[in-house]
This record gives C-alpha cells, sequence and structure tokens, in this order.
C-alpha cells in the first residue's frame, strides 16, 4: 500500500495498491486482473494537474517501465514512444534524431500520455495542442485489450482517446508526427497592457508563438514572441548568468519571496506587482525550440485555466481586470494568455474554434476561491472550456452544451468501459 500526492497539494489517495508493468503485456493483464476482481484504475503520470483527474482510488500503475522511444523514422518523422515518457526525457531523445515536436507547452514536467489526456498545449495561432500531434496511439481497456487507435483504424476512439482524461483505459504508448528540429528567435519585452490588447490578433498571426503575462494591479504585460529563424542562423542561447539571473533568481527563488510577503502583508501585492513589473527587461535569444518553450517553474501556484473563442479573448482580460480592480482582491501571480488553431479532436479545449486560453494563479498559501470563481462566471457568458487538469468546478450537464461531440465522447466510454474501471470522483463530476 502507498500514498500518492500531486505536485500541488491539491489531491492524495492513501492505502492505493501500486503496479509498475514493464511491458504492453504486463499493463494489459494487469488492468484485466484488477478489473475482474472489481477494482478501480487510473494510470498515474507525474502528478501535475491541479484537478482530480488521475487520482487513483484502489489500484495506481505507474508506466516507469514504458517511459522509452521505441522506433524514430527521420525521413517521415514518425516516433513511437512509451507512455510513461516525461516531456523532458522525450524532447532530449528527439533531439538525438535530429528530430522536435512542433509545439510545446511552457514546462516539461509531465508524461507524454498525461499531457495529451489533459488536452496541454503550448501557443501558436497556426498550431494546435501536444494531441493534434499524435498520429495513433495503443490503448489497454478495461477487459485487457490492446486497441490500436488511428484515423485509419478505430477512428471514433482515436478522436476519443487522444484527450480522454484518463476515462477510457491506459494508453501504453503514441506514435507522434514530429518535425526536423529547429531554432527558435525569442523575444521577450514588457509593454503596456492596452497596447498589447489593442494589438492582439495582429501580435497572435504575426509570430509562430505569440504568449503575453499581465500582471494585476499594473499596465504592463510580458510579451513573448518565438520565431523559426533563417536558414543558416546559429544558436546563441541566453548566457549562463544572465539565465541564472532570469530563470531561476528571479523567476523562482525571489518571486517566491514575494509571494511569502503577499501572505503576510496583501496590501502590498499591488506595491509588489508594480515594482516587479518594472523590473522586467527586454531579452533576445537563439536556441534549440524545447529549450525556448519549457521554463523551470518551482513556486507552487493553483492555477484555473479556460479556453474561450478567440474573437472575446480581450473581452474577457478587460472583464476580469474590472473585477479585480473592484473586488479588493490581491492577487501576486500573472495572468497568462496563449492561442491555439482549432482541431478535430472531441474533448479537445479547441475542438471546433480559433481558440485563446487565459490562466490565471494563485500562490498555494493565498485563498484562491473567490477570484477564481469570478473568473469562470465570466468565461461562462463565452462558453469558456476548462483545462481538463486545471482547478473547476463544471459538471456533465455544463460541459454536454460546451462540445459538440460530448455524448459520442460518452458512447465511447460506454462501449469500452461499460463497469467504470477508470472511473473516480473527478470522471464522474465531468462525464456523469
Amino acid at each position: 500500500m502507498s500514498t500518492w500526492r500531486n505536485w500541488s497539494g491539491t489531491e492524495s489517495a492513501t492505502g492505493i495498491d501500486t503496479l509498475r508493468p514493464r511491458s504492453t503485456d504486463e499493463l494489459a493483464a494487469a488492468v484485466k486482473s484488477a478489473a475482474e476482481q472489481g477494482k478501480k484504475l487510473k494510470a498515474v503520470g507525474s502528478g501535475h494537474s491541479f484537478t482530480g483527474c488521475s487520482v487513483p482510488q484502489g489500484v495506481m500503475i505507474r508506466l516507469d517501465g514504458l517511459s522509452a522511444i521505441t522506433h524514430a523514422d527521420q525521413a517521415s518523422g514518425r516516433v513511437t514512444v512509451g507512455a510513461g515518457t516525461g516531456l523532458r526525457k522525450l524532447n532530449a531523445g528527439l533531439a538525438a534524431f535530429d528530430l522536435a515536436m512542433a509545439n510545446l507547452g511552457d514546462i516539461d514536467k509531465q508524461t507524454i500520455s498525461g499531457a495529451i489526456s489533459t488536452g496541454t498545449h503550448g501557443t501558436g495561432a497556426r498550431l494546435g495542442g501536444l494531441a493534434t500531434q499524435v498520429v495513433a496511439l495503443d490503448l489497454v481497456t478495461a477487459d485487457g485489450s490492446v486497441l490500436h487507435c488511428s484515423p485509419e483504424e478505430n477512428p471514433d476512439i482515436f478522436a476519443a482517446a487522444r484527450v480522454s482524461v484518463g476515462a477510457l483505459g491506459v494508453i501504453s504508448s503514441l506514435t507522434l508526427q514530429c518535425v526536423p528540429a529547429f531554432l527558435l528567435r525569442a523575444q521577450e519585452m514588457p509593454l503596456p497592457l492596452a497596447e498589447v490588447l489593442d494589438g492582439f490578433d495582429e501580435l497572435a498571426e504575426g509570430n509562430d508563438h505569440f504568449e503575453f503575462y499581465w500582471f494585476p494591479h499594473t499596465d504592463i504585460a510580458l510579451t513573448k514572441r518565438n520565431n523559426r529563424v533563417a536558414a543558416g542562423v546559429d544558436a546563441s542561447p541566453v548566457g549562463r548568468i544572465r539565465g541564472w539571473v532570469d530563470d531561476e533568481l528571479l523567476s523562482n527563488k525571489v518571486f517566491e519571496l514575494t509571494n511569502r510577503l503577499a501572505v503576510r502583508r496583501p496590501a502590498m501585492v499591488p506595491r509588489i506587482n508594480q515594482l516587479a513589473s518594472r523590473a522586467l527587461s527586454a531579452r533576445e535569444y537563439v536556441d534549440s525550440s524545447y529549450k525556448v518553450f519549457c521554463s523551470e517553474r518551482n513556486v507552487i501556484f493553483r492555477e484555473s485555466e479556460y479556453a474561450v473563442p478567440r474573437e472575446h479573448v480581450v473581452e474577457v482580460i478587460r472583464r476580469l481586470r474590472d473585477w479585480i480592480d473592484t473586488s479588493g482582491s490581491r492577487i501576486p501571480f500573472p495572468i497568462e494568455v496563449r492561442v491555439a488553431a482549432p482541431d478535430d479532436i472531441w474533448l479537445s479545449t479547441a475542438s471546433g474554434r480559433e481558440t485563446a486560453y487565459i490562466a490565471i494563479h494563485q500562490y498555494h498559501r493565498l485563498p484562491h476561491d473567490p477570484y477564481f470563481q469570478a473568473f469562470e462566471d465570466i468565461v461562462a457568458e463565452y462558453d469558456g472550456r476548462p483545462h481538463w487538469g486545471k482547478l473547476h468546478t463544471l459538471t456533465a450537464t455544463d460541459l454536454r452544451a460546451r462540445y459538440p461531440h460530448f455524448d459520442d465522447f460518452l458512447a465511447v466510454r460506454d462501449r469500452l468501459d461499460p463497469q467504470r474501471t477508470f472511473e473516480n470522483a473527478y470522471t464522474r463530476q465531468v462525464f456523469g
């Protein structure tokens, strides 16, 4: 028996049996045996979700034994990888084959299967989330079957399983459509928030990857533009000292201290944010794509993120700013805004529409419920879809109205897992 706890401390479980299969056959046998005994199973990745999506109720499956690149074809860019492979390990492995993921999120602590199952995404108006880069996967179902799923084979399961919140079975391997390794030029600079909002569409369309961070109680946003470099341009990464100061000292150690100060002296938060926003300085560098996409984040926080139709994002930000200004809340964490192209994955937050993502955060020692609820109330008016791994209160009734293929997904679930072997409290909340 063991105890499990997620990264942020929002979810935990005790008295859990742990299985560590070393092959797909072992995984299939373990799933079938547990299901026949009426046990509930959950595959657990890195535990980086804030919601209870991966909380085990009886049996926890660790996929560490399925964590390697098993096939790579440089000519086609197709790479098959074990479901338990961490993104950091995957990115380094792809680089050894001179390949890369076309787009990534901003951290690399998740496993690949956990990342796609919760709808993890990066930013880019012409690019989708990580699940859009999956061209095939193997899914172990409750009866021990191993289903190969792709657009040609079991296409309905493929449409459902790429973002499934672990409710259909256990993914054992995935085939990714990768691209030749590439460099990105990162340009980071503070700008007035009004300027960013007024020019948001031009910034989103005019860059391969665009995002910004706005510091509440200020009029400043940190903008990030990442673009592929021209042929012949060499890497010129951030210097070791500058990188340590910006990414470790300021972004983690000093930020932790300012958040602790915010706990003791909430009234100082606007002043702290003003100082932090004025301390931001522009920088530009060129490095391997995955090194530009991913950053280290060690300060523990709570997060809620919603996807809204992109045409409404500026209005949502302005309404959220008005609520912060009038509520008396003190928010030391920045608000992050990103974009994504539409896709055809049934439970993807970008399914069927041009999408913008708004992520709000609060330090783990500060109250977050009133802030998160106000945010949820605002985005509800724009058919906002919550990130499956980040805090929200929506139920199956709410979500059915926001996903055209919601009942299609439930039909696949009924077929693959009629006994609800893979359910937990969170899947009961969001799927009924």
